[in-house]
């Protein structure tokens, strides 16, 4: 009896996938509930376990390959009675030993003839025909071993080791004058390199373009006085990790303020669907993180509920998880609201692009110190940009701009925060 091991249900709008790699091969014993193959999808690598013991026969997808939910993509035969699956495997991999008349050594000169050909530069060849030189006998130190005018002097010169008759000294000398000094343009180094993109990077590109095409984007920009947030986790820092066994960073700060304008904004926790808005009145934040794959932006669910150590905890657990590469599909999934923080990268500036079906992202930046007016005198502040990319199908720009008001208000008095819950 055998069993299809088949593209299972990818989560929430997921439907294609990649092979990644078979962790068996084809004649390999497979117990049941036992990982056998691991595919990529746009957010997170999981494998898929067989239904069933026995030998994995057939190969049907592999690596590299794209895949739809219920593609096969092996089948698995049950062992039969009494036949071990390393007897299969054994049985199947016999393979007979090669006959009398096969003769490789000639094969391998005739290849050693074609490839000495090709490994010789334009100019070393004509050179080595006038001087009845054998080039099979110098090695190439040109780009790809290729044997170059340099090598066939160098060649010449070793061979001097013994007197030569005037007339072929002369007859060298002669060629020698007669060769080019330009380095023909073939061997240059112009080496180009391919690679294919992983699922992740495609379905990021396709949904960057998606969110560009399909929503109306427009970006407000607005700067922060970071002195009483910074202030505040000097003076709480030690007492903070004591405490929760963890440091207190920005982006929690951004958080809650985020939720707090949210409350006071809903329209840009919402989302389109055909002709209606969808408010939401759950507060599930997003956080970009720049992992080695690709971008990914893990959900911190109900964050409005979660405490600043909550929060840490969080978002130090899931960087670990993304960089590991064992984000779950339940860590990615959803999401009304994102944030994005360039800064950890020197950004002083950017236009976020929306994570659909989201209406709005905030980005964060470098915090830099700059002379602002402050009470009729300037002075040195640490300052951060923020931008607040939008929707403006369903946010006007009074709301943008009132809701990254807020997010400025709420960060400059931190105080303010406990007032928002």
């Amino acid at each position: 009896m055998s069993t299809n091991i088949v593209v299972p249900e990818l989560g929430e709008s997921i439907v294609e996938a990649t092979v990644v790699r078979w962790l068996k091969k084809e004649g390999e014993p497979v117990m049941i509930g036992e990982a056998v193959v691991e595919l990529e999808t746009e957010k997170a690598n999981f494998e898929v376990a067989s239904e069933q013991s026995g030998v994995l026969v057939r190969i049907a997808r592999g690596a590299d390959e794209d895949v739809k939910v219920g593609d096969l993509l092996g089948v698995i035969e049950a062992t039969e009675k009494g036949i071990t699956p390393t007897k299969i495997k054994l049985k199947e991999e016999k393979i007979e030993p090669p006959t009398k008349e096969v003769k490789p050594q000639k094969v391998l000169e005739a290849e050693n003839e074609k490839t000495e050909i090709k490994l010789v530069t334009p100019v070393a060849k004509q050179m080595a025909e006038e001087l009845k030189i054998d080039t099979s006998k110098i090695i190439g130190t040109g780009p790809g071993n290729r044997v170059t005018k340099e090598d066939i002097q160098k060649y010449i010169n070793n061979e001097r080791v013994e007197a030569r008759e005037p007339a072929t000294e002369s007859l060298i000398k002669q060629k020698m004058d007669k060769v080019p000094t330009v380095t023909p343009a073939v061997e240059r180094d112009r080496r180009e390199e391919r690679i294919r993109m992983s699922a992740r990077r495609r379905t990021i590109a396709r949904r960057m373009l998606d969110a560009q095409r399909t929503a109306a984007i427009l970006t407000t920009i607005n700067e922060v006085d970071m002195s009483a947030v910074m202030d505040l986790r000097k003076r709480h820092r030690d007492t903070f990790k004591e405490r929760y066994g963890i440091g207190i960073g920005i982006v929690s700060f951004f958080i809650k303020a985020s939720i707090g304008a949210l409350k006071e904004f809903p329209l840009l926790n919402a989302e389109i669907q055909e002709d209606e808005i969808v408010l939401k009145r759950y507060y599930d934040i997003g956080v970009a993180i720049g992992a080695t794959g690709g971008l990914v932006v893990p959900v911190l669910r109900d964050a409005d509920k979660m405490s600043y150590a909550d929060i840490e905890r969080a978002i130090s657990e899931l960087s670990k998880k993304s960089e590991e590469g064992t984000l779950t599909l339940e860590d990615l999934r959803g999401g009304t609201f994102t944030i994005s923080n360039g800064g950890v990268y020197g950004s002083l500036l950017s236009t976020p692009i929306l994570n659909p079906p989201q209406v709005a992202i905030l980005g964060l930046h470098k915090i830099e110190e700059r002379p602002i007016v402050l009470n009729h005198e300037i002075v040195i502040k640490p300052m951060m940009y923020l931008a607040l990319s939008y929707d403006h199908r369903i946010v006007d720009g009074r709301e943008a701009v009132l809701f990254l008001v807020r997010i400025k208000k709420l960060i400059e008095d931190p105080g303010a925060l406990l007032l928002e819950g």
